[in-house]
């Protein structure tokens, strides 16, 4: 009776566990439609159109700057190399090298346009206030015409000693081209003048009058009697100096 029993259990228990894996992996099927996307070319055109999907990429020969600048750029570093026995530089190092040919280049620049555009700013510092102004086309006028030494009394006399300074200078260039130790000409600068005396006792005392004139003239720096006696002791042992050499 036992076993009897135990054999139903077993059957009972076995037709649960069928039942149960039936219901667990029931298939459901799609009997929906299919539908077939087609591509047209429109389609095809907005991606065509569109840059972001452009990934064709174009090789350009690289321009004369481009060269100029790589072979600036190898020259600084095998230099740097050589100097800091290194082969390749790094961290705060490779970030100076990279940008030394960007500040040679606009050192370049600057003394490009500032020799090119000096007559130009001379004018520039004349100061509007200042009534005694002598402007560039003057001076020739001045230098070819004028009594200079009438004008720098005069100047004297109304207590413009700045003025006073400015035709001693323009007279000292007269000396100097009357003596042919330079050839004056109107658009020619100081700094020319300068290289052009080949006198050693004339370059150096001329280089030191003009760096006095262009200070007290172009940077409208005001002088009184007494600083002007001073001055006034330089420009005349000048002038010895030139009739000396004459």
């Amino acid at each position: 009776m036992r076993k009897l029993l135990s054999f139903f259990c077993l059957l009972i228990l076995g037709t649960i566990s069928v039942s149960g894996q039936k219901d667990s992996t029931g298939l459901v099927f799609d009997t929906g439609s299919l539908e077939i996307k087609k591509i047209t070319n429109e389609d095809l055109q907005t991606f065509k159109d569109n840059p972001d999907f452009n990934y064709e990429v174009i090789e350009s020969n690289p321009s004369w700057w481009d060269n100029f600048l790589t072979w600036l750029w190898n020259l600084l570093l095998h230099f740097f190399q050589w100097l800091f026995g290194v082969e390749k530089a790094a961290g705060f190092l490779a970030e100076f090298f990279s940008w030394i040919p960007y500040i040679l280049l606009g050192l370049l620049l600057f003394l490009l346009i500032k020799f090119f555009l000096n007559v130009n700013a001379r004018s520039l510092l004349y100061s509007k206030k200042n009534q005694s102004s002598v402007t560039l086309s003057e001076e020739e006028h001045i230098i070819k015409n004028e009594d200079i030494q009438q004008l720098i009394q005069e100047a004297i006399q109304q207590k413009d000693y700045r003025l006073a300074i400015r035709y001693y200078y323009l007279h000292i260039l007269k000396m100097l081209s009357d003596g042919e130790f330079i050839e004056w000409q109107l658009q020619k600068t100081n700094a020319d003048y300068i290289s052009e005396i080949e006198e050693p006792e004339l370059k150096q005392p001329f280089g030191h009058i003009t760096w006095l004139y262009d200070y007290i003239w172009y940077g409208e720096f005001d002088i009184d009697e007494v600083k002007y006696t001073r001055l006034e002791t330089t420009f005349t042992s000048f002038k010895k100096r030139i009739l000396k050499n004459g």
